[in-house]
């Protein structure tokens, strides 16, 4: 039986960050990454400001053709497949792992604000609390159709306070680059405070994108962690 790889975006990004994924996944990991309104194909539709109201968005979107899911998220995408598994929890659906990359804990607020910042000084400082600047951001035009929903996810993830009080019963791998400067590892391995069953840490090579140098080790350590071939 496989297991679907449930995928959520970090602030700025859409799904196809994930497609080849799909390609190292293996037969037994499906790799889908889910959609956040605002950008690539929902490009006209309005973005999220609200994680749980993204949650709920995201919910009732998911396909329901998988028995068993695990879910992957990096830095907004780690807090938004966190609650995402709450409620798939509470549905009943089989919730294998979540593997939360490049974030505190979730109960951790962000140290660094951008929010409500003018748009040269809010793109430089999520550039140094992301560690990642998109090449399209260059590009006058594109910026302009990008920025609506980089802000409104910062907003989103800036404002961001944990719904439930109780540890989610699902086991958590935390991930982090090796070299990140943004994410502490004590950091990251804060999520064993909100692990309900087992708990492991790990890092890969790389820095907080970990995830774009590191993908084959990164996809190695996730079907090695869900038993998958």
């Amino acid at each position: 039986m496989s297991t679907a790889l449930l995928c959520l975006p970090f602030a700025g990004a859409g799904a196809s960050f994930f497609q080849p994924w799909r390609a190292e996944a293996g037969d037994e990991l499906v790799v889908v990454p889910l959609q956040l309104p605002g950008r690539e194909r929902r490009i006209d539709d309005e973005p999220y400001t609200d994680v749980f109201a993204a949650v709920e968005g995201l919910l009732a979107e998911l396909p329901a053709e998988h028995d068993e899911v695990a879910l992957f998220g990096h830095s907004l995408g780690a807090v938004l497949a966190y609650e995402l598994a709450h409620r798939l929890v509470a549905r009943g659906t089989v919730v294998r792992r979540l593997f939360a990359s490049g974030s505190p804990e979730p109960g951790s607020p962000r140290r660094q604000r951008a929010t409500g910042l003018p748009d040269d000084e809010f793109l430089r400082r999520v550039a140094e609390f992301a560690g990642y600047r998109h090449d399209a951001l260059a590009d006058e035009e594109m910026r302009e159709l990008i920025l609506p929903t980089l802000r409104a996810d910062v907003e989103m993830h800036e404002n961001y306070r944990p719904h439930a009080d109780e540890a989610l019963p699902v086991p958590i791998t935390a991930l982090r680059g090796r070299d990140d400067e943004l994410v502490t590892a004590d950091e990251v391995a804060g999520w064993v405070k909100v692990a309900g069953r087992d708990f492991e840490y790990a890092e890969l090579p790389g820095g907080h994108m970990h995830l774009v140098d590191s993908r084959t080790e990164l996809l190695g350590l996730i079907r090695g962690s869900l038993g998958c071939g």
